[in-house]
């Protein structure tokens, strides 16, 4: 029963991520028509999405159904955990399967192939040019979950070291369960093309090791300046794309720094905030989460921009950090009489 649902999930899994994605940004879109008839739906979701200072404007007591909004750092420690799990195994099938096994070896995958999988299943009777294609999409997705890693392992330290959250500050419960679902399903959006072959391999080399009676899982001797080779071959777009990603990655941090830096001292247990300067925040008022699209701008590129789970994944940032970031704007504008006027509130000369 358990290995027919898993089976199920994996063969649908592309479809079930993508529909997800879709249901996010259309929520977000209608919440977003400036019409009085979707003026509900608006208020709807802005009190499931509210959080600190938002959720404080709108509330002048403790808010129901919310969580402290140092909470975050549970969602980014899941999602530490979890790409870091995709990372390792995504990583074990590309090493083992970019050299060849010995003939025993190949016997007996033959063997546990059979015994751990459909017909379907990635193994090593697979035509090689087949097996090379998969082995080039798992270096592909190997490039994707170290940029993913490296985001959320800096929003962990963030959220630890540099935000000073108020003891007063909350965020919606579903908000709080909505961040759980982002850091499960963005990694897992990343690797869904190779995670059907990559699952099947493993579980085959698993049953391989114990058709062996030995602890090791293969036969193949660690090389890891032919992995190494493996990552340096990865084209322009992969290059490209991790160099939009710094740009976003370096300017996010800078951004959160000056957010954290807000909040110091007596400020942490009390409710009063200032108007941000510096970096990008000289142009709009929320460059933290400009710096967020472009970062997964960046890993759009890196996936060759052919995938469209990514391009759903990427379409959700974007709509879900521009509702954010306009009504943090209006808050801004309605909280200081002095707030910059020329400031956009996330893309400058869009919105």
């Amino acid at each position: 029963m358990l290995f027919t649902a898993s089976s199920w999930l994996l063969e649908h899994l592309t479809i079930l991520l993508r529909v997800s994605w879709i249901v996010g940004i259309g929520a977000i879109l209608i919440a977003s028509i400036p019409l009085r008839p979707f003026a509900s739906f608006h208020r709807l979701v802005m009190g499931f999405a509210r959080r600190g200072k938002l959720m404080n404007y709108s509330s002048a007591s403790r808010p129901r159904f919310s969580v402290p909004q140092s909470y975050f750092l549970h969602f980014y420690l899941v999602g530490v955990i979890w790409t870091m799990f995709l990372l390792v195994c995504t990583l074990f099938f590309a090493c083992t399967t970019t050299l060849p096994l010995s003939s025993e070896s190949l016997r007996y995958s033959s063997v546990a192939s059979q015994l751990a999988g459909s017909a379907d299943s990635l193994s090593f009777a697979k035509p090689s040019s087949t097996l090379v294609k998969h082995t080039q999409q798992a270096w592909k997705t190997v490039f994707l979950l170290l940029m993913m890693e490296a985001q959320v392992l800096r929003r962990l330290y963030e959220t630890v070291y540099v935000f000073n959250y108020s003891s007063s500050a909350r965020m919606h419960v579903l908000g709080y369960l909505c961040g759980f679902f982002f850091y499960l399903a963005a990694p897992l959006s990343m690797c869904s093309l190779c995670v059907p072959e990559v699952y099947s391999y493993i579980i085959t080399q698993a049953v391989h090791s114990v058709l062996r009676q030995r602890a090791r899982i293969t036969d193949i001797e660690l090389k890891f300046l032919e992995y190494g080779n493996s990552l340096l071959k990865l084209g322009w777009w992969q290059w490209t794309g991790a160099l939009v990603f710094m740009w976003g990655w370096i300017h996010q941090l800078r951004c959160h720094k000056i957010l954290g830096s807000l909040r110091t001292g007596n400020q942490e247990e009390t409710n009063e905030y200032a108007i941000p300067y510096g970096d990008w925040f000289e142009i709009v008022s929320c460059p933290h989460y400009l710096a967020e699209i472009v970062i997964y701008a960046g890993i759009l590129i890196a996936s060759g921009a052919s995938d469209l789970t990514v391009w759903l994944l990427f379409g959700y940032v974007v709509a879900n950090l521009t509702f954010a970031a306009t009504e943090m704007h209006k808050w801004y504008l309605h909280k200081f009489d002095s707030y910059p006027r020329y400031r956009w509130s996330i893309i400058p000369f869009v919105c």
